[in-house]
């Protein structure tokens, strides 16, 4: 496929539109005033934990509250951000030293210091945390894989304080895309103090947090479906923070985002579908870039999907394009592999990750026949059900549907239960790889095919789905030690991967690359898409009427 642009839906992403409303904060006449953005969340906020965090929802929650050494800038440049400058780098690319703002501050006054992101970063990487983006460190961060294996005390992470103010990391070898995480929530620091202090209280609500970004919270229960940011008075740059507040507000359906947007109750709202069709010539009408992938995932776990040709029958029997055009119909395109288009490109030819990779695992439904014959021989059996787990949304409900009428359809004797659960308990379910096959996303920590290629390593906290493979575990590995600082030979090693993780084990089902359209009023400005870690950030948003 050619390069282009496209535009996510947010689902583990944020979708957000101003709202005019009351409930005892300021009217819609006030607001005229002010610098007040209402905005529309797709679903709650599962955690605020930072070194807990796995989802969009989350981790642009925290964007907007908490804030790492570097963040990224409108055209997803990485920028200083707690730290006051660039790192200093080691001729060897192994040593960081990067020196924190005099004036970066708690949300209580108190002094951001060098321990804050030591403290933050040991419990990320503390086998007894349980944190999932801890495979972030491994291989990356010295010391971080004989911690997370239960091998070193988390005291001997490679980082020091060389005083309150600079710190320093030391690498396991050079990592091209290391200054990249460290914009991303799993990097973000934490008050030892305070999180003592709170205990078992700590992030359960707003009321229980610390914040260090350009905004803190109010009224988040841990579970309501609204919430506020409010601009932190002791943010460094506070001075060119325009918001006074934002409030959210929970609506998983969209179709009531764009009638409260058409009843000027609103001025951004999500499109998805016939919504999408029927405003894409509006002049209101705006599209997001994004590199989120769904695909299908397999426990392999589960006795029959543990079979190679079943995975790939199902792969194969399932049209992507009518998918993405007409379930989805947002600018959403089908996919034939993991790494999206427009995310990465070849280091000696510029030609796009997807253009050098070709196409993995297509839609063939006589191919996908011939598969589901071996399978249904292999496993002896003349019928096979599986339960097909997806959230709650409308359209993942949608897509689910026509997954299921796509594979019984296609592939005789195949049966598929679904199974629709809130966005919560889908990761839960996950994480407890309590299910048969799911249907699942990425979105990009870094900028960097790693962020999806990691995450199918036999040890990697994302994979749950037992998927085990020498090959893949192999080229991995040599990716992210032997050849980090061989850009063409890592390249084409990246490229391998999918040829392991798709053709030879049909691991994950491929379906399409997401997309997201808005209808936006024209005095909304300064919202900022990323490409790659926290979906949005509001710090640079205002409104102009």
């Amino acid at each position: 496929m050619k390069k282009r642009y496209i535009i996510s839906l947010i689902l583990v992403a944020s979708m957000f539109v101003l709202a005019a409303c009351g409930g005892g904060k300021d009217t819609a006449s006030d607001a005229s005033d002010k610098q007040v953005l209402r905005v529309i969340e797709s679903t709650e906020i599962p955690l605020m934990d930072t070194s807990l965090a796995t989802d969009g929802v989350s981790f642009t929650a925290m964007n907007q509250v908490f804030e790492g050494l570097y963040t990224l800038d409108s055209k997803d440049q990485i920028i200083p951000a707690a730290a006051e400058a660039m790192p200093q780098i080691s001729k060897d690319q192994k040593i960081y030293t990067i020196k924190i703002r005099d004036n970066a501050k708690w949300s209580d006054g108190s002094d951001l210091t060098a321990d804050d992101f030591i403290y933050a970063w040991r419990k990320v990487v503390n086998p007894k945390s349980g944190a999932q983006y801890s495979f972030l460190y491994r291989d990356v961060v010295a010391n971080a894989s004989d911690i997370i294996d239960g091998k070193k005390d988390p005291k001997e992470l490679g980082v020091k304080a060389l005083d309150d103010k600079t710190i320093e990391i030391q690498l396991t070898q050079a990592v091209p895309y290391f200054n990249s995480l460290l914009t991303f929530g799993p990097f973000y620091p934490q008050k030892e103090a305070y999180v003592s202090k709170e205990g078992k209280d700590f992030a359960k609500d707003s009321d229980h947090l610390l914040y260090n970004g350009p905004f803190t919270m109010s009224d988040w229960s841990g579970t309501s479906k609204s919430w506020s940011f409010i601009k932190n008075d002791n943010y460094w740059d506070k001075k060119n923070v325009k918001l006074d507040r934002i409030d959210v507000q929970v609506a998983k359906e969209p179709g009531s985002a764009v009638n409260l947007y058409n009843t000027g109750k609103v001025d951004r709202a999500p499109l998805t579908g016939d919504y999408a069709s029927q405003y894409k010539d509006n002049k209101e009408f705006v599209a997001e870039p994004d590199s989120y992938v769904y695909w299908l995932k397999f426990n392999q776990k589960q006795s029959d999907v543990a079979n190679v040709e079943l995975r790939k029958a199902i792969a194969k029997a399932i049209n992507k394009e009518a998918l993405a055009d007409t379930v989805i119909a947002n600018g959403a395109v089908p996919i034939n592999g993991e790494i999206p288009n427009g995310f990465a490109q070849n280091p000696k030819t510029g030609k796009d990750f997807r253009e050098d990779s070709g196409d993995h695992l297509t839609y063939n439904v006589a191919e996908a026949k011939e598969h589901f014959a071996k399978a249904k021989q292999q496993l002896g059996k003349s019928e096979i059900t599986l339960e097909l787990v997806g959230d709650d949304q409308e359209f993942a409900k949608k897509t689910l549907e026509f997954i299921q009428s796509e594979l019984q359809t296609n592939l005789d004797g195949l049966k598929i239960n679904l199974k629709t659960v809130p966005y919560k308990n889908r990761l839960a379910l996950d994480k407890a790889q309590d299910y048969t096959v799911q249907l699942s996303r990425w979105a990009p920590a870094y900028k960097d095919p790693m962020t999806y290629i990691a995450s199918w390593q036999t040890d990697n906290n994302y994979n749950n789905m037992s998927y085990s493979s020498p090959a893949y575990d192999k080229l991995t590995t040599d990716i992210s030690t032997t050849l980090a600082t061989n850009p063409e030979a890592r390249w084409q090693a990246m490229l391998q991967t999918e040829k392991v993780l798709l053709d030879d084990d049909a691991a994950i089902a491929p379906l399409y690359q997401n997309a997201t359209a808005v209808l936006e009023k024209p005095y909304v400005k300064g919202v900022v898409k990323h490409l790659f870690g926290a979906p949005y950030s509001f710090r640079w948003a205002y409104l102009e009427k």
